[in-house]
């Protein structure tokens, strides 16, 4: 499943600097604004403690964890809903994302130039929110333009869609968005067709320096307190003390930097479930001697659907899925082990598979 997440925020809060830690493919960090032109890609393995444990028990030839795109998207300045800057560019980069990670400056740092000459993580986020507002307001007007003539007609559906675009237009008037948007399941349904950019999932990520990573800074409550109505996750990382940590190749020699730092494992670990979590998504596993593998599916998911990312013959001819919980698997010790203590169930089409299941799927095609 190629899920994105894509990183956005100004010029010179970070962005980059996260994504080379996250990520082998090594985007330009400079100190200087636009120094990421293109969106840089990288496939980011997602950290899951259980997928170690379950090889461990099963000694297999292969491991292989479950992955997410993450995508580095150029800095935003103000004016480029309007084209200034890198603006359409930018705009249509994050439009290509199923997620976003709004990286805020919350360091104070002389040596490192902000775009808009002083640190305000609260004036930074609503730089980027006013853009992709203007940008969706765009959007839902023009789509206005489109069925108002029908609704002028008495066309019960092109009045329908067109009050509930105009709730949209009004909230975004208010400076408000999507995600916010005081509307129901059907009145949401009338923008689908738009992918408004904010309507996409946010998750803000406060870029602070070491001697905040612990207990956070003013930046940070502002940021906090300006986004609680989101419902939305903030999280910590320090951009600079990731990027030490993943110059160190050693195991050992990075556990000691992280005890240091007073860290249990490297920020962008969290950050790396988080946005996973953000995407909706959920891990399953198979295991077996020659893989153990952790396979993404969206949450919610029925067995068939998910034996399908495996395979597309697997849907087809779904027949039924033995499972067992990993809580069992690990207090058992293996496979057989399960099945003799009667933990093993077999499950069939309407099944929604649980976070953590570990699964083998029989099927006939």
């Amino acid at each position: 499943m190629a899920l994105k997440c894509g990183i956005v925020g100004l010029p010179n809060v970070g962005k980059s600097t996260l994504f080379n830690c996250l990520s082998n493919a090594k985007a330009q960090s400079a100190n200087f604004p636009f120094c990421t032109i293109e969106p840089n890609v990288g496939v980011i393995t997602v950290p899951d403690e259980r997928l170690n444990k379950l090889a461990d028990l099963v000694e297999p030839e292969n491991v292989q964890p479950t992955t997410i795109d993450i995508v580095d998207i150029a800095g935003l300045v103000k004016g480029a809903s309007k084209g200034e800057g890198l603006g359409n560019k930018f705009l249509g980069n994050i439009r290509e994302t199923d997620a976003i990670i709004h990286v805020l400056r919350c360091f104070d740092d002389g040596n490192v130039v902000h775009v808009d000459g002083s640190v305000n993580p609260v004036r930074d986020k609503e730089t980027i929110d006013y853009e992709l507002i203007l940008k969706d307001l765009e959007a839902v007007e023009k789509k206005m333009e489109k069925v108002k003539r029908a609704a002028k007609t008495g066309d019960k559906a092109a009045k329908k869609s067109f009050e509930a675009l105009e709730k949209y237009q009004a909230h975004f008037e208010d400076g408000k968005p999507a995600r916010t948007a005081p509307v129901n399941e059907d009145e949401a349904e009338e923008v689908d067709d738009l992918f408004l950019l904010t309507n996409k999932p946010v998750l803000y990520l406060c870029n602070v320096d070491e001697s905040a990573i612990a207990s956070g800074n003013e930046h940070v409550e502002a940021v906090k307190k300006a986004v609680a109505d989101e419902n939305a996750q903030v999280l910590m990382v320090a951009a600079g003390l990731e990027a030490d940590i993943a110059e160190l190749e050693d195991a050992e020699e990075r556990q000691l930097f992280l005890e240091d730092a007073g860290l249990k494992e490297p920020g962008v670990n969290k950050l790396i479930r988080a946005a996973y979590e953000l995407l909706n998504l959920q891990t399953y596993f198979t295991a077996g001697k020659k893989e153990v593998r952790a396979w993404t599916i969206t949450k919610g998911m029925k067995a068939p659907q998910a034996a399908g990312v495996i395979h597309t013959d697997f849907e087809k001819g779904f027949i039924k899925a033995e499972v067992i919980k990993y809580e069992d698997y690990l207090e058992y010790g293996s496979e057989q082990a399960v099945k003799e203590a009667g933990k093993m169930s077999m499950e069939g089409k309407e099944y929604v598979v649980q976070d953590g299941d570990v699964m083998l799927f029989k099927f006939n095609v």
